[in-house]
């Protein structure tokens, strides 16, 4: 929790008188002939190992709520947010989160389904879990997908819509149960985006903010196993958006991602429309902060374009926008059923670099999609080839269960991983930043490198500028002077007099700290303290909430109590002490 009980007031614990004078002392009348100064003999209580005792049971205990959780989240930035806001509900009602998997008692898997690999990744990991003898709570887009696999049978599932019930799932998986929420979460009957965006989180970078703007999409790609998990179209409403994109800001954030399946769609569903929200939200991103758009498909972009030209020229918007092709071949196209051709793909990317100049576009590719000859691949090549993209996702196609594509006549193995090869070799020929050599850039320090050797930082494209690693650049906007350049970075060396713009924002909340811990969550908190000290006994049904503000309460009254003890024999001791001197004096 990112509140701590005040320990000052605690330091001496005393129990008893004969914690300050033992047996084995001389009594009064001999110390008043056989010394003229009386050091009082007292014992030392260690603080924090009693707080430790107090709050804290041993770790495998089956009463829920101070166990310690390792979270694990695989895939996009969606399932990321997720990842946060579940960390954050645990952490706030009591749990430990730890970054050490083996000294965790539960493992929650917050999984992937896009490709193979990363549902290999999450087999991988249940099958340790269980040998390891962890407690298991399963989330993310697999368990979603096909709940009923077998390696999933007897395990927890916590479903995409349902991540704010995740203290319950977790409580009873603690206590032995097997618990499975996948419903999806209506209003009158209407689907909504999902669980309310004020819940705690624990963002993994307290700079970075990603908020989900809508869940699922209005495709039906042949080869998309996430529509099966995240399904159709939800959008969350603006106003909701916008009030946590301020509470980022006041918690310290300078930089928000936007992320879901398909932003493009967003607010087709309730009557609205993405640049609608992108002008509400650009009103309140204070200045030095940013704003970076996720992924958008080709058909929903072409009738904003005008208008998102507009956005992405704003200062406070990266101008930068992923764009997934996957194919330049229509043929390929159609079997994939993306509902656009790549002269759609064409229009959007010409217009937005003419409207918005240096503009970064990312986009996907999916090498041996079944049916895939050889000159369909050779027009994504050229595709490549023109328009030189700086940033390529390049993707082995894997069938994946239950999908329309998987029952296709496959591309044989072998051929498929040529032509990725192939790709990668073609978008590893050309480097996109050398010409940036010797200019000067504004860039926003967000995080560390891998090799923790730099801070990471973005230009107002959201390329990579690799900046030296001084603490106070961190989370501020600097301008450098571009160096050398990469693949995928430059790297930049700070202008000696020019000035470290700090975001007009507050201080970020430290790493692991609990965001969102808001006056209606504090309130709920109390009134469950209040709840619990008017009822007569606890039931075995105690919400996490209700024990942890029980487990606060008795610890602050035990502290209180002992303080006050000690003060009263303190108070005691001293006067007694006062009438010997006197009494020396007197002699």
């Amino acid at each position: 929790m990112n509140e701590k009980m005040p320990s000052a007031s605690c330091d001496t614990l005393l129990d008893d008188i004969e914690d300050i004078v033992s047996q084995e002392d001389s009594k009064p009348q001999d110390r008043h002939f056989a010394r003229k100064h009386v050091v009082p003999k007292v014992r030392r209580r260690n603080t924090q190992k009693y707080l430790q005792e107090e709050s804290s049971p041993p770790s495998d205990s089956t009463i829920p709520g101070i166990q310690k959780i390792w979270v694990r989240t695989w895939g996009c930035s969606h399932n990321n947010s997720d990842g946060e806001y579940m960390a954050g509900q645990l952490a706030a009602y009591g749990y430990k989160i730890t970054e050490n998997a083996s000294d965790a008692d539960l493992w929650l898997l917050n999984s992937c389904t896009v490709k193979n690999p990363a549902e290999d990744h999450f087999r991988n990991s249940i099958k340790k879990a269980q040998e390891e003898n962890k407690k298991i709570v399963l989330a993310g887009c697999v368990p979603q997908a096909q709940p009923r696999q077998d390696y999933l049978k007897g395990l927890s599932i916590i479903g995409v819509q349902q991540i704010d019930r995740v203290v319950e799932v977790v409580e009873e998986t603690i206590k032995g149960h097997s618990v499975r929420l996948l419903g999806q979460k209506k209003d009158n009957g209407k689907r909504l985006g999902g669980a309310r965006l004020d819940l705690p989180k624990i963002r993994k970078n307290p700079l970075i903010e990603i908020i989900s703007i809508n869940t699922g999409c209005l495709n039906a790609c042949t080869y998309c196993k996430t529509k099966h998990a995240r399904g159709n179209l939800a959008s969350y409403l603006i106003d909701e958006l916008v009030d946590r994109a301020k509470q980022s800001f006041q918690e310290g954030v300078c930089e928000i991602w936007l992320t879901s399946e398909d932003t493009g769609a967003y607010g087709r569903d309730i009557g609205t429309s993405l640049p609608t929200l992108l002008w509400k939200l650009v009103e309140v991103i204070p200045e030095g902060a940013m704003l970076r758009l996720g992924m958008t498909n080709p058909p929903y972009i072409l009738e904003h374009l005008e208008e998102m030209a507009k956005i992405l020229n704003h200062p406070r918007v990266y101008a930068f926008l992923h764009i997934p092709v996957q194919s330049a071949s229509d043929t390929v196209l159609m079997e994939m059923k993306r509902e656009y051709c790549v002269a759609d793909f064409k229009r959007v990317v010409d217009f937005l670099k003419e409207k918005v100049p240096g503009i970064t576009i990312a986009t996907d590719i999916i090498c041996g999609f079944p049916g895939e000859t050889d000159q369909d691949f050779q027009e994504t090549v050229k595709l490549v080839e023109e328009y030189k993209f700086p940033s390529l996702f390049i993707n082995q196609f894997y069938p994946r269960p239950g999908t329309p594509a998987a029952k296709m006549e496959q591309v044989p193995a072998q051929v498929k991983k040529q032509r990725t090869k192939d790709l990668s070799r073609v978008f590893h020929s050309y480097n996109p930043y050398d010409h940036k050599v010797g200019e000067r850039q504004q860039v926003l320090v967000t995080e560390e490198s891998f090799d923790c050797k730099f801070y990471v930082a973005h230009n107002r494209f959201y390329e990579q500028v690799l900046v030296p690693k001084n603490p106070t650049f961190l989370g501020k906007m600097v301008e450098v002077d571009i160096y050398e350049s990469g693949k995928h970075f430059m790297k930049g060396q700070p202008v000696s007099d020019a000035k470290v713009h700090t975001p007009s924002i507050s201080k970020p909340l430290a790493k692991g700290e609990v965001s969102g811990l808001t006056e209606e969550f504090r309130n709920r908190l109390g009134h469950h303290l209040n709840s619990i000290s008017h009822s007569p006994a606890a039931t075995p049904r105690d919400s996490a909430s209700s024990r942890m503000a029980r487990r606060l309460q008795r610890l602050h009254q035990d502290c209180a109590l002992t303080l006050s003890v000690g003060m009263a024999l303190f108070a005691l001791l001293f006067a007694f002490l006062v009438k010997v001197y006197n009494e020396n004096i007197t002699n």
